[in-house]
């Protein structure tokens, strides 16, 4: 909470100095972490942008804030300075990074959470894979994505739900019952050609075999119904395996099937609202959303002439289902190949009477998979595709999601897989987890001893001076920053970049600084600092999804 607080004061220290000088309060400035070869804490740009603002020399206006800050703050600024054209570096006592570790140590995994007192409700949808064929590594990604960012909105006190669209009717859900259906009747001896654009897996020829098992006549098959069924079923224990469950899974099929007392589906009662109030009209026979009103390049057809609906139809009247249960912020991921699909949508929420910036969109590119140096193809129909078991079962859970947060969504991603399975400090995820298993290393000698002193009120922390030590602490501090800049960007990406620079920063301790010496009160105080360590890349790593081995 370290930055938090110190921004807080300078809003407070700026709005005072453009109170004296009459300007009006709207400068936007930051507080940002200088680059490692800045010797400060913090750099603020203020008073340039102020100078730029009343046209003066933005070193002036630093030195008047600086004089402000070291007369209102300096409780807990060491020392602030002039850096450049009029950057102001700051310097915070080591009593500030002090008391941070302290309250690390006692909130433990509440560390950075937030109480639950608004009871916002937000619904992050995810994954909504078509039920065609086993989950690919595109598709984990967009898991991957998706549970960690739930995770992050959870700590931070929104009340979140998970779910999972199932699209479950229209022309993919046809082609894979008659792909069923084919290979059921090749199975049982019939010369009959399998079309090229059909489901190719093996898959599906497991179903079919399962199917004649069953001893059904071919009279008494659901083919989609029992093609559904079993991949729903692979779907799901992929993503247990993968520590992602939903707390929903919302069928597409229900939308358009169940009916109001007035024979009326959901879908129905969408697109009479729209058209209703003018944001529909009807050409051709067809039903047209209005969409180049809110920003779309054309408009888009709801219904067809011959009185099909469309999936922008049925997307409009699922995301009314999604307001109207009570959610205020709803938070799709969705991948890169979808970006066109995004300002319809948002059209739709707007004209369906919400606000369009309840919804989210997150766009993630897919991953480039990596073997022996040569990407491999993935194409569902084709069944050429490496599945997301495959890949659990090769590099393991923590290394594949670790893996699938390294990069921001909207950056490709090359998932190395001889790199997952290093058991070194090549691989991110290997060398993050050592962490946790040198931190309990440590510990378990410690209990050799009985000079520890356990209680924090007796520690003395100011014996943590050294600048490995000030640095690893300074660090564990920037979580909550971490958690701020997550949810600001609705991407976890952050906290893989967060926790590969507390790895660095703790190695860097643990070659300089030893933990366990001579000296009873240091001893004690750098393992406080251990056990802080312990306890934010432990909470880090929860928020990953990714485990913290004691051992490895």
């Amino acid at each position: 909470m370290i930055k938090q607080n110190v921004t807080a004061a300078l809003d407070n220290i700026v709005a005072k100095y453009l109170k004296s000088k009459d300007i009006e309060n709207d400068v936007k400035f930051s507080v940002e972490i200088p680059p490692k070869n800045i010797n400060a804490d913090f750099a603020v740009n203020a008073a340039m942008l102020i100078a730029k603002k009343i046209k003066t020399n933005p070193r002036i206006v630093a030195q008047e804030i600086i004089d402000i800050i070291i007369k209102e703050i300096s409780e807990f600024i060491e020392k602030a300075e002039i850096a450049g054209a009029g950057f102001i570096n700051l310097h915070l006592k080591n009593e500030v990074f002090y008391r941070e570790l302290v309250t690390i140590l006692k909130e433990k995994d509440k560390y950075g959470s937030l109480p639950e007192n608004n009871k916002e409700k937000v619904m992050v949808e995810f994954v909504s894979a078509n039920p065609t064929g086993p989950l690919h590594v595109g598709h984990g990604r967009g898991a991957a994505i998706g549970d960690s960012l739930s995770r992050i909105l959870k700590h931070l006190g929104y009340n979140v739900s998970k779910e999972y669209y199932l699209n479950d009717i229209g022309n993919q859900m046809l082609v894979l019952a008659k792909s069923t259906e084919i290979r059921y009747r090749q199975l049982k001896g019939e010369k009959i050609d399998f079309p090229k654009d059909h489901y190719q897996g093996d898959y599906i020829i497991d179903i079919a075999k399962r199917l004649i098992v069953e001893n059904k006549d071919i009279s008494e098959i659901d083919f989609k119904h029992e093609a559904v069924k079993d991949i729903l079923k692979t779907i799901e224990n992929d993503l247990k395996n993968f520590a992602v469950e939903f707390d929903n899974w919302f069928s597409e099929g229900k939308i358009a099937a169940d009916k109001d007392k007035d024979g009326k589906t959901k879908v129905d009662r969408a697109c009479e609202y729209l058209l209703l109030k003018g944001a529909a009209y009807v050409n051709d026979n067809a039903l047209w959303l209005a969409s180049t009103r809110f920003g779309d390049d054309k408009d888009r057809v709801l219904k067809r002439s011959d009185g099909r609906y469309t999936y922008l139809a049925s997307d409009a009247a699922y995301h009314k289902i999604k307001l109207e249960r009570g959610f205020s912020k709803l938070v799709n991921l969705w991948g890169a190949d979808h970006h066109g699909y995004v300002a319809r949508i948002k059209a739709c929420i707007q004209m369906l009477g919400f606000n369009k910036e309840s919804l989210s969109i997150i766009l993630y590119q897919l991953v480039s998979l990596v073997r022996s140096g040569k990407p491999i193809a993935m194409s569902t129909r084709a069944g050429e595709f490496i599945t997301l078991k495959t890949v659990i079962d090769e590099v393991g859970k923590d290394a594949c999601r670790f893996f699938f947060l390294l990069r921001a969504p909207d950056s490709p991603l090359e998932f190395d897989l001889e790199l997952a399975k290093k058991q070194s400090g090549e691989n991110p995820v290997f060398y993050v987890q050592y962490v946790n298993a040198r931190c309990s290393s440590i510990v378990r000698e410690s209990k050799n001893r009985n000079d520890i002193i356990t209680d924090i009120k007796n520690i003395n922390f100011a014996l943590l001076k050294t600048e490995e030590e000030r640095d690893l602490i300074k660090q564990l501090s920037s979580f909550c920053d971490t958690l701020a800049m997550s949810e600001k960007t609705m991407s976890p990406h952050h906290f893989t970049a967060y926790l590969i620079e507390l790895a660095d920063r703790y190695h860097a301790f643990y070659e300089k600084c030893r933990v366990l010496t001579d000296d009873s009160a240091l001893t004690s105080a750098r393992l406080k600092l251990v056990e802080g360590v312990m306890i934010t890349m432990q909470n880090g790593l929860s928020l990953l999804g990714v485990s913290t081995p004691d051992k490895m």
